[in-house]
């Protein structure tokens, strides 16, 4: 008779496929033998791929430019160091990290013609922009209420947005989106990938990570679901409520004059939370019988590439406090030269 140990563990698999171990073992040995993704590339052709980089080119040092025009002006400018200016700068810089973890790397691929990232490069990528997109999130939440503050309550600013309770509730945002990038990059990576290594966008993100999953364990995925559909509702019917508020506070100003200032100071957030929130939902929960690559593509550009790129156009063009003072920033420097 021969022994088990005699047999090859290959044979016995062979002989035993109705277990699954055979399935998990290879399962397994894919995953781990994954050690770079293939991106999604724009085009093939020259020209177009060209294009690509130059109109991205100049969206990154458009927003590079005017999101440390802002960051510097707030930090020179000691009239503008109140809560409002002070979150806009943690926005900026939230802005500033978020494209630099996509558009840099698909830059160095429509240049060099390529379309791959290492594994870890891919998690990393996937972390960091969790990291700063939830963040700003999370943040432009807070300045919700900081113009909720602002405007119906106006006698307890003070004691509502103190120097030490605005610097709490922004390092709540930036620890709120560091664990929710943790735990989704974690969970994310830790599944077994047996469906080639081909994701259908130009940066790793998570639904496109999925669908190389071939884990039958919904457990974690759920749970994890839950709680971001959870939080992430909690903040936008916050932010809905909250300018309900506004709105209804503004209309009862009896000054034309007063009602369009506290129109100025809130219609720069609300068209920022607007585009943030419509395109980042619109990317995640459309219907599959509209999905397409070219559309995801889109999409995540909107959502990813454009907001980083707009908000600084649309907090200087509506506030004249940040205008004098960039403008008084850009002449100082000016006269030394």
């Amino acid at each position: 008779m021969v022994s088990l140990r005699e047999v090859s563990p290959n044979l016995l698999l062979s002989f035993l496929p109705w277990t699954g171990l055979h399935a998990q073992r290879q399962q397994m040995s894919n995953s781990s033998s994954i050690t770079q993704f293939l991106l999604l590339a724009f085009t093939d052709t020259e020209q177009l791929r060209l294009l690509h980089f130059w109109l991205f080119m100049a969206i990154y040092l458009a927003a590079l430019l005017g999101n440390g025009l802002i960051i510097t002006t707030i930090a020179c400018d000691h009239h503008l160091h109140t809560p409002m200016y002070f979150f806009l700068l943690n926005l900026s810089l939230l802005d500033m990290g978020a494209i630099s973890t996509t558009v840099p790397k698909s830059l160095a691929n429509s240049l060099w013609h390529i379309r791959t990232i290492s594994y870890k490069g891919c998690s990393a990528q996937l972390f960091s922009f969790l990291f700063f997109i939830v963040g700003e999130y999370f943040l432009l939440t807070i300045m919700c209420y900081d113009c909720y503050v602002a405007i119906c309550r106006p006698l307890h600013y003070e004691t509502l947005l103190g120097s030490r309770v605005c610097v709490h509730m922004a390092a709540a945002a930036w620890t709120c989106g560091f664990l929710y990038a943790l735990l989704n990059t974690a969970n994310t990576f830790s599944l077994p990938l047996c469906e080639g290594n081909a994701l259908e966008q130009f940066f790793c993100e998570i639904p496109q990570i999925l669908k190389l999953s071939c884990s039958s364990s919904y457990l974690r995925e759920v749970w994890l679901i839950v709680l971001s559909v959870f939080v992430i509702f909690s903040c936008f019917v916050f932010i809905v409520v909250s300018y309900v508020q506004i709105f209804r506070a503004v209309l009862r100003i009896p000054s034309q004059q007063g009602r369009h200032k506290a129109f100025a100071t809130c219609l720069p957030h609300l068209a920022v939370v607007s585009l943030f929130v419509s395109t980042s939902f619109f990317a995640h929960l459309k219907p599959l019988s509209i999905s397409s690559p070219s559309l995801d593509l889109v999409v995540a550009v909107l959502y990813s590439v454009v907001p980083p790129a707009l908000n600084p156009l649309i907090y200087s063009l509506r506030n004249q406090e940040l205008k004098a003072a960039l403008s008084k920033l850009i002449t100082g420097c000016l006269q030394k030269q």
